[in-house]
């Protein structure tokens, strides 16, 4: 071959035909395969189709490539990894990279916050966290703890568990019987006393004394965990009210509940600070990530726990297995060598701080368009931000999905929608220039399906 990648020349050879075979993901197939957007390659704030025209990213891929995308140094590391160990089994057996990047995860993590059990995407962590939350409560002797209490509109991924605490409607409804013993607390998005805000909102922090009712309706000695997103991400962006957070921790407290974060979007940087706990002031008994942990480069999730949760668990035979609970890919060594990659580039480029102080200046921009035509609501935190726009007579989605389409094709922007809302989540690396070039854009995409 002339020095081209596989991928590279797969896409080269490309046949209409080829497009059959791939079931997509949360797309609607017929549509795309009848007027395909396809990606071919990607460098920074950029994506590339194949004839060369550059997209630029407003949304991190899919709220992930946080470092920007084909850093050199997260690049160089994974090549360097692949050469050297491809794989290495994680049950009773381990390599280095797995453990220099828990350790450099827990350094990240508040409080006491400092084991870190691995897995492969945002959807397997949650699972993950409950499993362990049930788990815990067996081995203390309060087996009788069951109960699992999430959020409406909340995503905690597509695994059984994630979507019986989750609360997104077409997430739940085609799965029938889903986890028993499932409780939701009420979102925290009203339009009407939240419209037009710029970080946490004003209103809202007492939803969070829904706990108290339904603790009090089930009895505190059966609930096992509280799970809840610090931001509601995949639903449309909605920030927790001020004081939100503090409250659950301290209802959690008042029952012995644990509290897990799913900072699966959240985390490294997205809000300023390496999670999302930090930010609040609140420390959780257990964080779920994923996306941001080595910029999207290889698949990796993971939990973070405290550690009388960890130490719960290391008694009995020495040659015991603790935790029956793992995958093949659990700490894969590719995954750890991009995740420490990805770390040193958050670290030396302080992409963290760096969001943090433009974060007025990209909340500023994007309120600019809230006059444009059928724009109903903007929310913003951190670098994200979530537009609401008016759906058409009988079309729910419609209008978003039109919005995506455009946004690609004709004003090279790769956007996020969630039926009618835009969703943006830029990488940390955008420059002041590219955030006006990102709201001019979303500005002409608005006025084009209006």
């Amino acid at each position: 071959m002339d020095g081209a990648s596989p991928g590279r020349a797969a896409i080269d050879a490309m046949q209409p035909n080829d497009l059959n075979s791939w079931w997509m993901p949360f797309t609607a197939n017929r549509s795309f395969k009848s007027s395909p957007r396809i990606i071919a390659r990607a460098k920074d704030m950029h994506y590339y189709t194949r004839d060369g025209r550059a997209v630029i990213d407003g949304s991190a891929g899919l709220w992930c490539c946080n470092a920007g995308h084909n850093r050199d140094h997260i690049v160089s590391a994974i090549q360097a990894q692949a050469q050297e160990l491809d794989y290495a089994p994680p049950f009773q057996f381990g390599h280095p990279a797995g453990f220099a990047a828990a350790a450099r995860i827990a350094q990240l993590a508040p409080g006491d916050l400092d084991h870190v059990f691995f897995c492969n995407s945002g959807s397997e962590a949650a699972d993950t966290a409950l499993k362990i939350a049930l788990a815990y409560w067996n081995i203390t002797g309060q087996g009788q703890r069951t109960r699992l209490i999430g959020r409406e509109r909340g995503y905690h991924g597509v695994g059984f568990g994630g979507i019986s605490v989750g609360g997104i409607v077409n997430n739940r409804k085609y799965f029938g019987t889903l986890l028993a013993g499932v409780d939701h607390l009420p979102h925290t998005y009203n339009r009407q006393e939240q419209a037009f805000s710029k970080g946490e909102p004003e209103w809202g922090a007492h939803l969070a004394d829904e706990l108290e009712r339904i603790v009090a309706l089930h009895d505190p000695s059966t609930v096992a965990a509280v799970i809840v997103e610090p931001m509601a991400g995949s639903t449309g962006v909605l920030p927790p009210p001020k004081g939100y957070l503090k409250r659950l921790r301290e209802i959690c407290d008042k029952y012995g509940l644990l509290l897990i974060f799913d900072e699966v979007i959240t985390g490294f940087g997205r809000l300023g600070c390496a999670f999302a706990a930090e930010r609040y002031g609140v420390v959780p008994d257990m964080i779920t990530f994923a996306k941001g942990v080595n910029s999207g480069t290889v698949p990796m999730g993971g939990v973070i726990v405290r550690k009388p949760i960890y130490d719960a668990f290391m008694k009995g035979p020495p040659h015991a297995v603790e935790l029956f609970h793992g995958y093949t890919y659990s700490g894969h060594p590719l995954a750890c060598a991009a995740a420490i990659a990805a770390l040193d580039v958050y670290r030396d480029e302080k992409l963290f701080e760096r969001a943090k102080a433009i974060e007025s200046v990209w909340a500023d921009a994007v309120m600019t368009l809230k006059d444009l035509p059928n724009v109903l609501d903007i929310r913003t935190l951190g670098l994200v931000a979530a537009i609401d726009l008016a759906s058409k007579p009988d079309a729910v989605g419609a209008r978003g999905f039109e919005a995506m389409d455009h946004g690609f094709n004709e004003a090279d922007l790769l956007m996020r929608v969630t039926a009618d809302t835009i969703a943006l989540s830029p990488p940390l690396i955008m420059t002041d220039n590219q955030v006006d070039e990102i709201i001019d854009k979303i500005g002409r995409v608005i006025r084009a399906v209006a």
